[in-house]
């Protein structure tokens, strides 16, 4: 009779625990985080040790730019589970991101951090593709005599061929861009394009013409093209 009793009045909260995960994660889907931060926040009370509340209150801050919370609950994974590449990919991302806004004598002391939670990630998932385009990003803008290298940064794009080709010649064509080799951006663009003609590879190719190339022609006939499609 006590262990009735006992169940009894420990379902209540069980019930209200599985409840707030739940509403949190309704709320998360459709983008309100401020209301899906304290019903997470509630569950991880009762349930310390639950990586996808866990994952979810550092998305959560970083969508929210709140950049050292998301680094905290990042960090907590990564200790956890330290073999996750997207674990360590998302406290790259978040420790890159604070290193943006803060001052960069500061930002310069977290490269080496970053640099090793992206490399981590990539050697922990040959197929992560969103950890090169990382790597893409960040060797091509962090100056040369802090280690960044358009060299490095093409072994990266290269992977992304190989697991991707329309990301992979995307990301080449980013770095043609950032070099303003705007000729050799459209070869890459364009053949991002053949093989995925999407909005995406679309919008590239579109922001190349006009903001870069200014081939006002070639911008609205790619459109009209694309409009047709659509």
């Amino acid at each position: 009779m006590k262990q009735i009793i006992v169940v009894f009045l420990l379902l209540p909260m069980f019930i209200w625990s599985q409840t707030s995960f739940e509403k949190g994660k309704i709320f998360f889907e459709q983008g309100k985080y401020v209301l899906a931060e304290p019903l997470f926040e509630n569950y991880l009370k009762e349930n310390p040790t639950n990586s996808k509340t866990i994952e979810y209150l550092g998305d959560i801050s970083g969508y929210e730019q709140k950049w050292n919370h998301a680094i905290y609950y990042y960090k907590k994974l990564i200790t956890t589970f330290p073999k996750n590449a997207n674990y360590w990919f998302k406290f790259g991302g978040a420790l890159g991101l604070k290193a943006k806004s803060i001052n960069k004598f500061k930002a310069i002391g977290m490269i080496d951090d970053i640099e090793k939670a992206f490399l981590t990630a990539a050697k922990l998932d040959v197929k992560h593709i969103e950890t090169r385009w990382a790597l893409v990003i960040f060797y091509v803008e962090l100056p040369a005599i802090l280690g960044g290298s358009e060299t490095k940064s093409q072994k990266y794009a290269n992977e992304l061929i190989g697991i991707s080709k329309v990301d992979g010649y995307l990301a080449k064509g980013y770095i043609d861009v950032y070099f303003k080799r705007y000729q050799d951006a459209e070869k890459n663009y364009k053949k991002a394009r053949e093989i995925g003609d999407s909005k995406t590879t679309f919008n590239k190719l579109y922001d190349l013409y006009l903001n870069k190339l200014k081939d006002k022609q070639k911008a609205q006939k790619l459109k009209e093209e694309f409009d047709k499609k659509v």
